[in-house]
This record gives C-alpha cells, structure tokens and sequence, in this order.
C-alpha cells in the first residue's frame, strides 16, 4: 500500500489530511482513495481533465511526476508518494 505524504501547506484547505497508507496501485486510485478520505482534495490536485494541475507537484519516491495527464501507470512496491503545492511568482 503506497504511503502518500502531502505539504503542510494543504492543511489549511483541508484540515483533516494527514500522512498515511492509502489503498491503490496507480496515482490514480491513489489520488481518488485520499479523496474519500479528504473530500474535494481530488478536485485540488486534478484538472477537469484527470491530469496533474500545474500548481500541484508530485513525487513518487524521490522522482518528480513529469507526465501529469497518465495516472494509471503501476505505482512501484512501498511507493511514497508526496504531494506539494507548487509556488511560482516572483
């Protein structure tokens, strides 16, 4: 079960998102069982398409997600995967 770790600053949208072990085999169903648990958080991390939004980053293990619209790919076993708002502007 891939353990997904997110930015502290998510909490503040979502006061209740803790770290832990999320079910799913891909991003995907990764992303949508931390939904169940923190409802809207999908909607903060996806498009209205399914693809990464430009302000979230993602990590799986220590490599950032450079294919933001495939999520189904398998996730590798004991993934970490860490989600982080991203900050731009000067």
């Amino acid at each position: 079960m891939p353990r997904v770790q997110f930015t502290r600053h998510l909490v503040r949208f979502f006061p209740a998102l803790r770290d832990g072990e999320f079910e799913g085999r891909t991003l995907a169903e990764v992303v949508a069982a931390v939904d169940r648990a923190n409802p809207g958080l999908a909607g903060y991390v996806l498009d209205d398409r399914g693809a990464v939004r430009k302000h979230v980053n993602v990590f799986i293990g220590d490599d950032l997600l450079r294919d933001r619209e495939r999520l189904d790919e398998p996730l590798p076993a004991g993934a970490t995967v860490s989600i982080f708002q991203a900050f731009s502007g000067g």
